[in-house]
């Protein structure tokens, strides 16, 4: 029933309404799951369960999503890395995030460390907005750049590759992280495609124009990334990364500009 609702409301109403709509909603929801089955590295919180969630019925997962900070499998994965195999949380960064997610970004601009800014093309969340094909900044001027599960919304990937790729600072860092099939060695598009309910049968999603394979890091390396790719969950205790319910055979994309 929830998780019905849950893709009901994700099918029906656009993001920015959506994003207004959790931000009251999530600590009510999170007072009727308190447990200490799961637990959140994001937000710290501990719950019987996470709650479901996925646009469709192929991509719908149990236990996925926090109740308290709205992460995801994937968010709790990154929290974990950036403190695990960066400075993130330590050094003085200029960090941009596009896309920003509601688990990170309030707590990323807590960071005393970060002078962090947000940007996306419509977020009410956003300090700017833009096309992230063409980012309004000169080039080297972040230490980092997130932007997660984007690329696949995008036209032109490379160019949106490239764009980030010119506004990292040498020795800067990038996490970029998209919706993949891992079963397959090619990336699959067509632009020609653009029936939602085609687009949704192919790449998962109705606004998505195409869903990676294994060639991905090839992408990033050709506009100029030096990519380490890991299955960094499988580096983690199995209990923990069994609470912490993250996905086990995500490959997590290290995207350096050297």
């Amino acid at each position: 029933m929830i998780k019905s609702i849950i893709r009901f409301l994700l099918q029906i109403f656009p993001r920015p309404f959506l994003i207004r709509m959790s931000l009251l909603m999530n600590r009510f929801v999170a007072i009727f799951l308190i447990g200490n089955k799961v637990e959140c590295p994001v937000c710290g919180g501990y719950f019987r369960k996470f709650l479901p969630y996925g646009y469709t019925k192929q991509t719908g997962r149990e236990n996925a999503l926090c109740p308290k900070c709205l992460s995801l499998e994937r968010h709790r994965l990154m929290w974990l890395f950036l403190n695990d195999k960066t400075d993130f949380f330590k050094n003085k960064l200029k960090v941009l995030h596009i896309a920003p997610e509601q688990c990170f970004y309030k707590r990323f601009k807590a960071l005393s460390n970060l002078d962090y800014t947000t940007a996306d093309l419509e977020s009410p969340i956003a300090d700017v907005h833009f096309d992230v094909q063409e980012i309004p900044f000169k080039k080297e001027s972040y230490d980092v750049v997130i932007c997660n599960h984007v690329l696949e919304h995008v036209a032109d990937d490379k160019k949106a590759m490239s764009e980030i790729y010119r506004v990292l600072k040498s020795n800067g860092f990038a996490i970029l992280q998209v919706p993949m099939d891992t079963d397959n060695p090619n990336t699959m598009e067509d632009p020609s495609v653009t029936d939602p309910k085609e687009r949704e049968r192919l790449y998962r999603q109705k606004d998505h124009v195409r869903l990676y394979g294994l060639d991905y890091a090839d992408r990033l390396k050709a506009v100029g990334f030096t990519v380490n790719a890991s299955v960094y969950a499988e580096e983690l205790n199995a209990d923990l990364a069994n609470k912490y319910r993250l996905p086990m055979n995500e490959i997590f994309y290290y995207n350096q500009k050297l």
